[in-house]
């Protein structure tokens, strides 16, 4: 998918003239994304930032992914791309090698090789506004209330994780799973749910990612329903007996890879301000670890005897 176009653009066929665009170097355009996600807006586990890259070196093609896998950077390298944008960290725990013969070192020096930098925008992504959960929920044709936790040092309340949202027009569970199934990306898993199918909802709290951890805040808010990823079945359980809550559990991937089309735009729109000779690209390959799902045939018949 191509955002950026360069310039002169083509529009209906018609070549416009226009000033004069610039190709930027590596660190005007991290120093433009760090502003976007500054890295001391993300959690002390986590690892953003600027792993791969030259300062000096030009950047004219840029590509989004969620995942920094080999099969990403092999699109990079097709693409000509000089910059890789991930959400998630390639080294998140350290490494003490980069050896090729290792599949996280062998994505070092295929990005080295090619000259394509690499830059991660991880937990400081999913809290800006707008962030992770802001994409989510325009997917899912949500309007966003406000953030399901806060950021206390955002005067305006605008930052934090996950977004507590209200529906357009009332659903019952089971429209509501349809809608998510539609609008989000394709994934062997496709959309779990708890809950009963004919209740009616109006109100949804959404967080991108794993958000088993949050059913404190998301009962506070007082919603009809919680959309996430990951949902552990202890977690899930308890959140269950609490309330007639309704939950919805998405593949992470495809809570996550809507964010990337969000900042493919908001890179767009900066090139665009600084008159950069810049073409953004999200990736569409499919990155999610599960690749297909055996459908139970009766899930209501009760455990074998």
């Amino acid at each position: 998918m191509l955002h950026g176009a360069g310039r002169p653009r083509r529009y209906n066929g018609t070549e416009q003239a226009g000033s004069l665009a610039c190709v930027p170097r590596l660190s005007e355009v991290i120093a433009a994304l760090e502003n976007l996600w500054p890295a001391e807006r993300a959690e002390s586990w986590d690892a953003v930032g600027t792993v791969v890259g030259d300062p000096d070196q030009e950047v004219s093609r840029v590509l989004f992914a969620v995942d920094p896998v080999q099969e990403i950077v092999d699109e990079a390298v097709k693409l000509g791309a000089d910059l890789l944008v991930t959400h998630h960290p390639l080294y998140l725990r350290g490494t003490t090698t980069v050896a090729a013969s290792t599949f996280k070192g062998r994505v070092v020096h295929t990005l080295i090789k090619n000259d394509i930098a690499l830059h991660v925008a991880h937990t400081n992504a999913d809290t800006a506004d707008p962030g992770v959960s802001d994409a989510l929920a325009g997917a899912l044709d949500l309007r966003v209330v406000r953030p399901l936790v806060p950021d206390p040092d955002d005067p305006d309340g605008c930052r934090g994780l996950g977004r507590v949202c209200e529906l357009d027009h009332p659903l019952t569970v089971r429209e509501f799973a349809a809608r998510a199934a539609e609008r989000l990306p394709a994934t062997a898993q496709g959309i779990r749910v708890a809950g009963d199918p004919e209740a009616t909802l109006r109100t949804v709290a959404v967080s991108g990612g794993s958000g088993d951890g949050l059913f404190d805040e998301v009962r506070a808010a007082g919603v009809d329903a919680f959309l996430t990823a990951d949902l552990r079945h202890h977690p899930a359980s308890e959140a269950l007996a609490h309330s007639p809550l309704a939950l919805f559990d998405a593949a992470h991937w495809a809570t996550e890879w809507p964010w990337c089309e969000l900042a493919a735009a908001q890179l767009d729109e900066i090139s665009d301000r600084n008159g950069w000779d810049l073409r953004v690209h999200v990736s569409k390959t499919v990155t999610d670890p599960w690749t297909a799902h055996a459908a139970s045939p009766d899930s209501t018949a009760g455990a074998p005897n």
